[in-house]
């Protein structure tokens, strides 16, 4: 104890030369090891000056580094803010390297918008211990450390020589790599998000930047939009369940191997093999699947200014209640009637999550007394959120094993997060099917109901976990999402629907979420100038087209 009371006594001394160095050092060689990991997977030296690109590449590094650390460290100010610094970066450091983690605008959004019980997943025991000594020992250390600094006009001129330096070094290598340079920039532009601390520090100012730009007055989608129903119009109900990092290729409906949709494989439905998601996380494409908007123009930012899919059918009647047991609903039910569920109800809840059976609870009184015309239901599951997959099911769904029952799953073997994350699947089935029969009990209602996950996940092929990396360079695990649909015969006949054309158009043709906001407009019979018909899955399967308003 006197050793460890005698070391915290201890100061020590560093001019700022010094330390601008030892951080770039120990930034390049310990903080930025998802870098050099793909870095030595992804290039493949050739000849002379493959090699020279190589080695230069540390040297780029260091220089970035190097001109970062040296604008950051300042008197009064500097000390505080490179302490942040290491503690972010170690964070950083080890959800990128841990679960193929890159960082850009988007992906700080999604940080912006967790919630505790994320976080908490999070946080083990490997987590701690890498903060601690990538994080905290050094923090430490610098906070007992006095750093020197000359007279302004010296500390400023011995800077600009160093960085000048540096820089020479850089040019000299220029003329024999450039090309290489651009080859591999080119093919792999996505390596940027990767260098520590500049990824997360130019993606927080592009973050705020973007929602600085968009700040402006709340616009209406159609204020003329109207219900116009066909003649033979019944009470409409129909629920949206919305799932939550459900991956396509993991749906037996979709030739699985497994058999994790024996429910669903029962009802009559209408199974959708190729869908696309707007975005790899829930932040941006929950909003994105209620907007009209296309994913390439589409902006979460824009979405808070601008009504919705669910706007749309309040304006026109319907009566809205969003269930929520996910993240949030992430702005798109702020002006409609939602209820969270109750994390302390303790037959489906630990008190920070809730298996979603506790989102069927009482939905059959609730469609039982609803004394309204028209009534839509949208119920946000957790679904198969990771990386705590175990949790997200009771035990008897517990079909697959041996299962990875903890939060750290790059430790477990690929074939136990599989085998846990189609436990969730299996559950979903079993919630998705117990709604549909929930339905099927009130057989005088044209009722409905459309399955679809905001994305998918990477349960470890390439080295890469969870979701979250930027659409661009994400795999197919985290972009394609299965969508189910289920129609009572009052709705495929009140709303003029050839159900088998369906059938066949769902099993080849290509989707996304693009096209959910159109299609359920017109599924709910809502005249809007906002529809775009060609990007309504149901129009080529109509009977008969669509009943207008007079103009």
């Amino acid at each position: 104890m006197r050793k460890i009371a005698a070391f915290l006594h201890k100061r020590f001394s560093i001019s700022s030369g010094h330390l601008i160095t030892l951080l770039s050092f120990y930034f390049l060689l310990l903080l930025n090891i998802s870098f050099w990991r793909f870095i030595f997977v992804h290039a493949e030296p050739a000849g002379l000056t493959g090699y020279l690109f190589m080695a230069s590449i540390p040297l780029l590094i260091f220089t970035l580094l190097y001109l970062t650390f040296s604008l950051l460290t300042l008197p009064y100010v500097g000390k505080p803010l490179l302490i942040l610094i290491l503690l972010i970066s170690a964070g950083v450091n080890y959800l990128s390297y841990q679960f193929g983690v890159f960082i850009d605008a988007d992906m700080v959004r999604n940080t912006f918008e967790t919630n505790p019980g994320e976080v908490k997943d999070l946080i083990t025991l490997r987590s701690l211990l890498w903060f601690f000594v990538l994080g905290v020992i050094p923090s430490v250390l610098l906070w007992k450390t006095k750093i020197t600094f000359s007279p302004f006009w010296k500390e400023l001129l011995t800077r600009l020589k160093r960085c000048g330096l540096v820089l020479l070094c850089l040019i000299l290598f220029t003329p024999f790599v450039y090309k290489q340079y651009a080859s591999f920039g080119r093919n792999n532009n996505q390596v940027r998000r990767l260098v520590i601390p500049l990824n997360y520090i130019y993606a927080t100012f592009r973050y705020f930047q973007i929602e600085h730009q968009n700040k402006r007055p709340f616009t209406k989608l159609d204020e003329a939009a109207e219900h116009v129903p066909y003649p033979d119009e019944e009470k409409t109900v129909f629920i949206l369940i919305l799932g939550e990092t459900a991956r396509a290729q993991n749906f037996s409906l979709n030739g699985y191997v497994r058999e994790t949709t024996p429910l669903l494989k029962k009802q009559d439905i209408v199974n959708f093999r190729h869908v696309q998601s707007a975005g790899t996380a829930t932040a941006f494409s929950v909003p994105a699947i209620f907007s009209f908007t296309p994913r390439s123009r589409f902006s979460p930012t824009d979405a808070k200014y601008t009504e919705n899919l669910l706007d749309l059918l309040q304006q026109t009647g319907y009566e809205i209640l969003w269930k929520e047991n996910d993240n949030g609903c992430k702005g798109v039910c702020q002006r409609v009637p939602n209820v969270e569920m109750d994390v302390k109800d303790k037959r489906f809840c630990d008190g920070t999550y809730c298996h979603d059976e506790i989102l069927l609870e009482g939905l059959e009184d609730y469609l039982a007394n609803f004394q309204g015309n028209n009534l839509f239901i949208v119920l946000h599951t957790i679904g198969s959120h990771g990386p705590t997959y175990f949790r997200r099911y009771p035990e008897q769904f517990k079909k697959f094993t041996p299962t990875c029952d903890t939060e750290e799953i790059q430790t477990c073997t690929q074939e136990q997060i599989v085998n846990t994350y189609d436990n969730t699947i299996l559950y979903t089935d079993y919630i998705v099917s117990s709604v549909i029969d929930i339905l099927k009990k009130f057989p005088a209602y044209e009722s409905g109901l459309l399955y679809v996950s905001d994305h998918g996940e990477s349960l470890g092929e390439n080295g890469v976990y969870l979701h979250g990396i930027p659409y661009a360079i994400a795999p197919k695990e985290q972009t394609s999402v299965p969508m189910v649909l289920w129609m009572s015969e009052v709705m495929k006949k009140s709303d003029h629907l050839d159900y088998e054309c369906l059938k066949k158009k769902a099993q080849t043709g290509q989707f996304s979420h693009d096209n959910l906001s159109h299609s359920i407009l017109s599924l709910m019979e809502v005249d809007s100038r906002v529809y775009d018909p060609k990007m309504d899955f149901f129009d080529e399967c109509r009977l008969d087209p669509l009943p207008r308003k007079a103009n």
